[in-house]
């Protein structure tokens, strides 16, 4: 059973939502101040957080940052209906995906269960693994990334990206390709500045390497040498 952590102060919110991820089998735990919620993520082990936007204490953003500082878990947001920029800063702080409020159950359920299988390692026997030069190599079963000694802490949609372009070198991806591949749904109801945030995001953590090129009115692509 996959553990979630709520963190809302809409006390009314979590109860009907625990009953019905429990028929999915996902338990729903959930605090109403972020200082509860932050304490139930360092005492126990969850695959994914939802966060609202608007919390006592401080905002969905500042608790997103504060949750990366230590931790990779899958974020989903709940933000404003409408509010693009809602949207942006949070891909920006590292959350893996946004849903408007209000929202309904079985949404919301697509969407943790895009980031936990973006999460679940490979069943797959033997490593799969891609390598470049300049150190970078990616195992996409264990879902790690090192960069000569050092490794690279990825959210599960970060990694996804990299896996994706890495797997064809020099291919162009559009914003909407990677959208649909990522997302697994139409990209036209879907900012695509969510793209640009995620691959910005992507390249700070690869620094010093420049692997991901920008191609003008087409999209990305990925520019390593597999050795």
């Amino acid at each position: 059973m996959h553990r979630i952590l709520l963190i809302d102060d809409d006390e009314l919110l979590a109860p009907p939502l625990a009953s019905y991820l429990q028929r999915f089998d996902m338990q729903l735990d959930s605090a109403t101040r972020p200082s509860v919620g932050l304490e139930r993520l360092r005492a126990q082990a969850y695959d994914a957080a939802i966060l609202d936007v608007m919390l006592p204490e401080m905002d969905g953003f500042e608790l997103c940052r504060t949750i990366r500082k230590d931790s990779q878990i899958p974020i989903v947001m709940l933000t404003a209906r409408g509010d693009v920029m809602d949207r942006v800063v949070g891909l920006e702080l590292g959350a893996d995906d946004y849903l408007p409020k209000p929202f309904e159950p079985r949404e919301l359920l697509a969407r943790i269960q895009t980031i936990l299988r973006r999460a679940a390692p490979a069943n797959g026997h033997g490593a799969r693994q891609l390598r470049f030069e300049g150190g970078l190599v990616i195992d996409l079963d264990r879902r790690t990334v090192q960069c000569g000694a050092d490794t690279i802490e990825l959210t599960s949609t970060e990694f996804e990206l990299l896996a994706l372009l890495a797997a064809a070198p020099h291919k162009v991806f559009s914003r909407d390709d990677i959208l649909e591949k990522l997302r697994g749904q139409s990209a036209e109801d879907i900012h695509t500045r969510a793209v640009d945030i995620l691959v910005s995001r992507l390249r700070r953590k690869l620094e010093p390497l420049d692997c991901i090129k920008t191609l003008r009115n087409a999209g990305y692509t990925f520019a390593g040498v597999r050795v």
